[in-house]
């Protein structure tokens, strides 16, 4: 028994105690976690409200914008410049597909249920070479759309990796890094929810060692929700501890991740 209790205080001597959240898994800096911020369906109020927080931080996120995206069309030169200022372009289709039979207000045309294999690929084939002519670039990562993997029935997600770096799922915060899967993602979809909760998922990756990634949708108003005061208080927090947390892109964080896992 004394030998154990021994070996264990040593153990927490050298970080490696059960438990320590650094012994399992080196973040860039010696940080505690990682976290990235995601925002879906290319919107105004990513490029009105949400960049210019995250610059004014000198924080860098993640867009995925689908094809058909109003303000894609109408502002393709802003969203050419957050490109260029570091921030990440990724792909979510062309017409945002879903599974009708959980979501009624997807139009029967966009329904995955109605989707085959070969329709999907190809629609996220064209959504790339349309971000390439914005962005330039080749490496993309992709977010599901509705958290959905199958279409026409068929489970989709491994079809995608010559196309795709990572891609970002849903699910509970990672326990461990320990078989993290960088093409089926945990992420937390943020609506309506204050700093403090959004500061407790942070915390709550750092406790483990693991990354938060969060999925936005509208901030400042729209759907799917989040306060523009409450995510700005994030930054600020995220600001006052960067030697705890690697903020990064969904592309850099993954890539980290694959180099290191």
């Amino acid at each position: 028994m004394k030998v154990i209790v021994l070996s264990v205080f040593i153990l927490s001597v050298i970080g490696l105690a059960p438990g320590n959240a650094q012994a399992q898994f080196k973040w860039p800096g010696n940080a505690r976690a990682a976290v990235c911020f995601t925002y879906d369906d290319g919107l105004d109020g990513h490029l009105d409200i949400a960049v210019p927080q995250l610059d004014e931080f000198g924080f860098k996120g993640t867009f995925y914008a689908t094809g058909n995206s109003e303000s894609l069309y109408n502002r393709m030169d802003e969203w050419r410049q957050i490109a260029r200022n570091g921030h990440e372009l990724g792909n979510h289709t062309l017409f945002h597909p879903c599974d009708g039979r959980r979501n009624t207000w997807v139009k029967p045309e966009y329904d995955l249920n109605k989707y085959t294999l070969d329709q999907i690929m190809s629609e996220l084939q064209v959504a790339n070479l349309l971000l390439k002519a914005i962005d330039g670039n080749e490496q993309r990562t992709f977010a599901y759309t509705c958290v959905d993997l199958m279409a026409g029935g068929e489970d989709f997600s491994g079809e995608i990796q010559p196309l795709f770096r990572a891609a970002r799922g849903a699910g509970d915060l990672p326990a461990t890094m320990e078989g993290y899967d960088i093409y089926n993602t945990p992420s937390w979809m943020v609506q309506d929810h204050t700093a403090e909760e959004m500061i407790a998922y942070v915390e709550a990756a750092r406790a483990k060692g693991t990354v938060a990634v969060f999925m936005f949708h509208s901030v400042g108003g729209g759907y799917l929700n989040v306060d523009a005061d409450e995510h700005r208080k994030l930054l600020e927090y995220l600001s006052r501890h960067r030697d705890q947390y690697y903020v990064g892109t969904f592309l850099e964080v993954m890539e980290y991740i694959r180099a290191n896992q």
